[in-house]
């Protein structure tokens, strides 16, 4: 049953699920250090940091053979890379590099969960039931950062997951610049930066017009959007989508990374609906209006509900073939 509950499908790779090797959580070299111990049962950083990874080739993002989770950032105060390892006791230990690390220690405990209530979940179907149970560890992140979330979740607009996370790799690595520290990692480009590429940079990067130009207007009214990290969740959301180009479903993948909403509920999905209506009910055919019922007794936590029920991994069988993938950038 383990594995029923458990798999490393697509779905659950959607979750959030990612994979961190089991390790002695040694540092390989020295940085600003801190230790975190969260209340309760001990964070699983996999679960708890895996919706901030876009695909296994994120120039931002890494795990290793040691047990840690490597992640870098552009912060108010600048570029920092931050490494988290789990502790025999427990802890969680960090340590980071760069001009923004002592913002990124500061904001440890809120990354990790803190503000995070899962207790506030009561499982009402027999699936969300086992898949709470079987993660404990499962907490939901807060990054305090929303360009950092938005520039990705455009980029995943109307195209497949591949697709997006190849654009969001060669965008960072061609116009980001190397994180501090010691692993080759990328810190995405500065709001100015993403406002300058040119248009055929995003062309090669497989970025179409629509796009490119949404993640402009927001880049340029970056400061304004930051604010939305400090605000409840309708008025964050009324703030993203006051930009042209983001709309229901952009704001709530950005907002359940940067704000930590557990009510952030994505709607417009093409897959979500069914996925959800066919693992509580049976139905495959569900629509938002039924996804929103079927998770009203979740009112409050409705995208916690929404991403155990991705990582449980019983979804549709398929019915049609996968979405086409193109690249624009061979035009």
């Amino acid at each position: 049953m383990a594995g029923r509950f458990d798999p490393l499908s697509r779905a659950a790779v959607r979750g959030g699920r990612t994979q961190v090797p089991p390790g002695s959580g040694s540092a390989p070299a020295a940085g600003a250090r801190r230790s975190h111990r969260p209340p309760g049962a001990p964070v699983d950083l996999g679960l708890t940091l895996g919706p901030l990874r876009r695909g296994p080739g994120d120039p931002t993002f890494r795990t290793t053979p040691d047990g840690s989770v490597w992640r870098a950032t552009r912060t108010p105060e600048g570029p920092a890379t931050l490494r988290v390892s789990r502790a025999a006791d427990g802890a969680v230990d960090a340590e980071a590099w760069g001009p923004g690390a002592d913002w990124v220690l500061t904001g440890l405990p809120a990354l990790l969960g803190a503000e995070d209530d899962p207790d506030a979940f009561v499982p009402r179907h027999r699936l969300l039931h086992t898949s709470h149970r079987r993660r404990p560890g499962l907490r939901l992140t807060r990054t305090g950062l929303v360009l950092e979330s938005l520039v990705p979740v455009v980029l995943e607009q109307k195209v497949t997951a591949d697709e997006a996370y190849r654009s969001w790799r060669r965008l960072v690595r061609r116009y980001g610049e190397p994180a501090p520290g010691p692993q080759d990692l990328y810190v995405m480009p500065d709001p100015r930066t993403w406002a300058l590429i040119p248009s055929w940079g995003w062309h090669q990067a497989g970025v179409d017009m629509k796009r490119s130009s949404t993640i402009i207007r927001a880049a340029r009214v970056a400061a304004r959007l930051e604010e939305a990290a400090a605000m409840d969740l309708p008025r964050a959301a009324a703030r993203l989508e006051a930009v042209p180009g983001i709309g229901p479903w952009t704001s709530a993948e950005t907002l359940q990374r940067s704000n930590g909403a557990a009510d952030a509920l994505t709607t417009g999905d093409l897959h979500l609906p069914g996925i959800v209506g066919y693992a509580l009910t049976g139905e495959r055919d569900a629509d938002d209006d039924r996804m929103l019922e079927l998770l009203a007794p979740y009112a409050g936590q409705r995208h916690r509900a929404a991403r155990l029920i991705l990582l449980a991994g019983r979804t549709p069988p398929r019915r049609a073939p996968r979405m086409y993938r193109s690249d624009i950038a061979r035009i």
